[in-house]
């Protein structure tokens, strides 16, 4: 079975140059936690409403002026509509994921793929996957805080 079969297209996506207060009413109208960043129709990061919370949101930036290149994920897991479903439900469960786009061989956006699609057509390996995904990260336990943070909040002062 080939990605093409089960992935969705006609995907919303959001401008590197959008705010994140467009980017998360976006989400919320389309009912989403992630949207593909596109230049044009070229795929150039992900945003994921987890992006907006932690790197932006906890840190103090604000959402009008804050733009979604600054905080995507630009190293960008994707697979092309002729993957084998069983292949790309293999990586997304090594790399945790649980979307991934779909681009053509020029990088441009054809669809995205998510667990969901992949359990709903029983496609191969996915079992596999939604275990792997599962597993829980490793804390981040260095105690440092992150370089972009707002001044740390004091309890009990």
């Amino acid at each position: 079975m080939r990605v093409s079969e089960v992935m969705t297209r006609e995907v919303e996506v959001i401008s590197p140059d959008a705010s994140l207060r467009e980017a998360a009413r976006k989400m919320d109208d389309l009912n989403v936690g992630v949207l593909p960043v596109c230049d044009g129709q070229r795929l150039v990061g992900v945003l994921t409403d987890r992006d907006i919370t932690v790197r932006a949101t906890a840190i103090g930036e604000s959402p009008d002026v804050t733009r979604v290149d600054e905080v995507m994920s630009d190293e960008v897991w994707w697979c092309h509509e002729d993957d084998l479903v069983e292949d790309v439900a293999h990586r997304m469960g090594e790399k945790q994921i649980r979307r991934m786009p779909v681009i053509d061989h020029n990088m441009m956006l054809v669809g995205i793929v998510s667990l969901g699609d992949l359990a709903t057509d029983l496609a191969p390996g996915t079992q596999e996957a939604l275990r792997q995904i599962s597993e829980p990260s490793e804390p981040d336990l260095s105690g440092t805080l992150s370089s972009r943070r707002a001044e740390p909040t004091h309890s009990g002062d």
